[in-house]
């Protein structure tokens, strides 16, 4: 990952918030489409988005990440992460 390091650190705070607590506010996980969610991670004005999706409810899969530099998500972003997500699934079965 080639971020700073206070970006790298906001990143695994927010990962272990997710992991911690039961109900995770929108502001860090949002659902987005098929079993994909985003985390989000903003650092002053860097934003930043890492798309996920869950194994079993238990684990969860980090796709793909990005900064974020428009108010819209990237449509490319979305469809590689949801290839991502397919990939995983149908190496699963």
């Amino acid at each position: 990952m080639k971020q700073r390091q206070k970006v790298k650190d906001k990143i695994v705070w927010t990962l272990d918030l997710i992991e911690e607590i039961d109900r995770v506010p929108e502001t860090y996980l949002q659902h987005m489409q098929d079993g994909l969610y985003e985390v989000r991670v903003n650092l002053a004005s860097d934003i930043f988005r890492i798309f996920c999706f869950f194994d079993q409810e238990k684990l969860i899969v980090l796709a793909n990440g990005f900064q974020k530099k428009s108010q819209k998500t990237p449509k490319q972003e979305i469809e590689k992460a949801l290839k991502i997500k397919k990939e995983y699934e149908d190496e699963r079965k």
